[in-house]
């Protein structure tokens, strides 16, 4: 007989109430959410990473495009710092203390604002100045403004001159032979035949021409009276025909006709386009920026050491001389700075007029050809700087006086170039989308009208003496 074995009984599970659920189904729900988190938290971070990273090769990118583009704009400014730069703002200090600093200041927005303009001209045009003065307003303009430009610089290089055979004969150096060294190593850098080898020994001497700036350490000026008699504007001493034509000079100084042919025949002769104007903008308020520190150290500088003692200094070289007998130290770096400077104006006065000249003539003009290519470029360049050479060489020449003079002269001049650059920079048809808009007009008007001002004002200084009060 067979059994049949019972099956067990089981007991009959309910069904789970949602809240039972839920209370079973939240720690794994929390799990999960921890995880999720954790990832989004790894990918958010993954995020920000991989965007630092971007932004960092970005930012090495524009850096890279930056130093590749930067020279024609620091050069421009640095060496207008020239030799007739330096006695300029040296006298400044020396007679008038603080008081022009603010005129110093407030030359940064004119030096770049006429230098930028000089930058979209030339990298869309594929022109220098001179060239394209010719080709707007045909040949009586495009003669003149070669003429004013050739004698405006002839005259400037012989400052340099200047500058440079005081500040050697300091060390005992005759003037015949800085001059013939002087235009030795000009020429000489030319040989590679290449824009960027010349570029780069140039910024190196740029990058000396800031051994002035050391001076402003040692000097401890009174900050109130500087503040109160330097940076805020006012004319303490009037404004007779002394004080506007020490204004002119610091002008002419700042902005001169030379600049503006110099740097858009530099970025066309570099091979700039379009989409390097951003960069070469910077690199042009960079080198602005250069110009008025210097500008700034040296009149602070020459107002505590000189405008007690020696306020008539005849120039930076007398001042030189002066400071070697109680600062030996500050005496050298003012001779080396003074030589400096010259060496740099020379190099970058001759090479605008020497590009300006090849542009008319249709001589080849380029740095990237050897001297030989260019044989016209560089003989002119070469009689150009012998004519400066052999004036500075004169016996007893009043040489401070001269370095001033030409500084008015410049800026007697700069208006008939500024206006050459403005109408360029308004032809629609030739600038496109870069022609001038109504705020860069407007600043290059009052620029001009601030200059034909002041050049009329000082004419009438010298006429009626009395005019001013003094």
């Amino acid at each position: 007989m067979s059994s049949v074995k019972p099956e067990p009984q089981t007991t009959p599970t309910r069904a789970a109430s949602p809240e039972a659920r839920g209370a079973e189904e939240m720690p794994a729900a929390i799990g999960n959410g921890r995880k999720m988190n954790e990832a989004q938290g790894r990918t958010n971070q993954m995020g920000r990473s991989a965007r630092l990273y971007y932004q960092y090769r970005r930012f090495r990118k524009e850096l890279a495009i930056l130093g590749a583009v930067i020279g024609p704009g620091i050069i421009v400014m640095v060496a207008d710092n020239d030799a007739g730069g330096i006695t300029t703002y040296m006298v400044t200090g020396a007679e008038y203390k603080f008081s022009f600093v603010w005129i110093a200041i407030l030359l940064w927005p004119v030096a770049y604002i006429c230098q930028e303009m000089t930058v979209r001209l030339g990298v869309i045009t594929k022109r220098g100045h001179a060239e394209a003065i010719f080709e707007a307003f045909g040949p009586a303009w495009g003669w003149f403004s070669l003429l004013d430009l050739t004698l405006t610089d002839l005259l400037t290089i012989v400052t340099e001159f200047i500058g440079m055979t005081v500040a050697m004969s300091i060390f005992g150096i005759p003037p015949l032979i800085t001059v013939v060294l002087v235009i030795t190593f000009i020429m000489v850098i030319l040989l590679n035949g290449r824009y960027w080898t010349w570029e780069k020994i140039v910024l190196v001497l740029c990058a000396a021409n800031m051994i002035y700036v050391p001076l402003a350490l040692v000097v401890h000026p009174d900050l109130g009276q500087l503040w109160r008699t330097g940076v805020i504007p006012g004319f303490p001493y009037g404004l007779g025909s002394p004080v506007l034509f020490l204004i002119m000079a610091n002008i002419g100084t700042t902005i001169a006709p030379w600049m503006i042919f110099f740097q858009q025949s530099s970025v066309v002769d570099k091979g700039l386009k379009e989409r390097h104007i951003p960069y070469e903008r910077m690199d042009t308020a960079i080198g602005a920026v250069f110009t008025v520190v210097v500008a700034v150290v040296l009149i602070v500088f020459a107002a505590v050491f000189f405008s007690a003692t020696d306020p008539s200094l005849p120039d930076a070289g007398a001042a030189a001389r002066l400071l070697l007998s109680s600062h030996p130290y500050l005496g050298a770096i003012l001779a080396i700075g003074l030589f400096d400077a010259g060496l740099l104006g020379a190099i970058a006065v001759s090479l605008a007029s020497s590009w300006a000249v090849g542009e008319v003539f249709g001589w080849s003009h380029s740095l990237n050809d050897r001297i030989g290519q260019a044989r016209w470029f560089n003989v002119f360049r070469l009689m150009v700087m012998g004519v400066a050479g052999a004036i500075v060489l004169i016996p007893r020449a009043p040489l401070g006086e001269i370095t001033l003079f030409v500084q008015v002269i410049a800026v007697t001049l700069l208006p008939a170039a500024l206006v050459f650059l403005i109408v360029l920079l308004n032809q629609k048809e030739l600038m496109g989308k870069y022609s001038n808009t109504r705020f860069q007009n407007v600043s290059a008007a009052i620029i001009v009208g601030v200059i034909l001002t002041l050049s009329t004002l000082y004419a009438l200084g010298i006429v009626f003496p009395n005019l001013f009060g003094g």
